[in-house]
């Protein structure tokens, strides 16, 4: 799927992936947000770790210039144990809580784009980052992340009978 180039496809697509997303949270249970996947995360641990990182474009986005990505001290080779470290410092969140989290976090995504114009979106790269567009930033910290965090539901929630 190519990725926005105005805020009016980028409120498209954020709109599209999150009520994709929602229907199936929807259809969660607690038990089964909450329950280990193996060695992978549980639903619920999926849910903080998207919700995490809509603060962290709004942690660069203040940044600018000293934007720090993916977060201070860590790389982008470093990915996995930074995400196992989240799974940790979110594992008192019950399952409600996380989707509440993801809720505002979505709306505070979605009404910083409403609020954008083309020129601040997709005018040029975004301060302090690699090359993107701030759009393109927005995009990956909101309806991809969310387009991944279905895909993972679906499973998860085929696995349990859900759906």
């Amino acid at each position: 799927m190519p990725a926005a180039t105005s805020r009016e496809d980028l409120l498209a697509v954020i709109d599209k992936e999150w009520t994709k997303l929602s229907t199936l949270l929807d259809r969660a249970s607690e038990d089964t947000a909450m329950a280990p996947q193996g060695e992978d995360p549980s639903l619920r641990d999926i849910v903080t770790h998207r919700a995490h990182w809509i603060g962290l474009f709004f942690q660069w986005l203040k940044e600018g210039e000293a934007a720090q990505m993916p977060d201070h001290g860590v790389k982008w080779n470093q990915l996995k144990p930074y995400n196992a470290g989240l799974r940790t410092q979110y594992a008192h969140m019950s399952w409600s809580e996380a989707r509440s989290w993801l809720g505002v976090q979505h709306d505070r995504l979605r009404a910083w784009i409403a609020e954008a114009d083309d020129d601040a979106l997709y005018g040029g790269p975004m301060a302090g980052g690699t090359g993107w567009t701030t759009g393109r930033y927005a995009e990956a910290a909101g309806p991809s992340h969310f387009r991944s965090a279905a895909k993972y539901a679906r499973a998860v929630l085929k696995q349990s009978g859900a759906i």
